[in-house]
């Protein structure tokens, strides 16, 4: 078992059908976007660009952690920089947490849950009741945690 960091593949498709709504649209007959989550995973897990939807297999347990992860917030809403467009999220914390986590899974839980990318954290991280956090990069079209060039 592994993680493997990637967007997943399916993501690719469902952004082509315009099934994931970062930002405020009416196209689909909504003005509000959806909503996206974070769950945490332990080496344990199988996830990689073929991952399609969020799963409590493998998924951590502990103080301070609940099944199906943080909410997140769009901290910089879909735009462009030259040819790149890209969108990122505010940092997460699971407060006084007693956890391992090995990697990540951003997930659109409006959606019926569908896989947006897969986060791998190069080996195992703990807190022990403490703040555990997830730092997303800096939001341009370098950096961002979700990109399209």
């Amino acid at each position: 078992m592994a993680i493997s960091q990637a967007m997943a593949t399916s993501f690719k498709v469902e952004i082509l059908n315009g099934i994931h709504a970062f930002g405020t649209t009416v196209t689909r007959g909504s003005t509000t976007a959806d909503t996206f989550k974070i769950a945490l995973y332990t080496s344990s897990a199988s996830l990689d660009a073929s991952t399609t939807a969020y799963s409590v297999t493998n998924e951590v347990s502990g103080t301070g952690y609940s099944a199906g992860g943080n909410t997140l917030t769009v901290s910089q809403v879909p735009t462009s920089s030259g040819t790149t467009a890209f969108l990122d999220f505010a940092d997460t914390t699971w407060s006084a947490a007693t956890i391992t986590a090995n990697g990540a899974l951003i997930y659109n839980s409006t959606q019926s849950n569908k896989a947006v990318a897969v986060l791998a954290f190069g080996g195992d991280k703990t807190s022990t009741a403490g703040d555990f956090t997830i730092q997303f990069p800096t939001a341009d079209a370098s950096n961002a945690i979700i990109r399209i060039a």
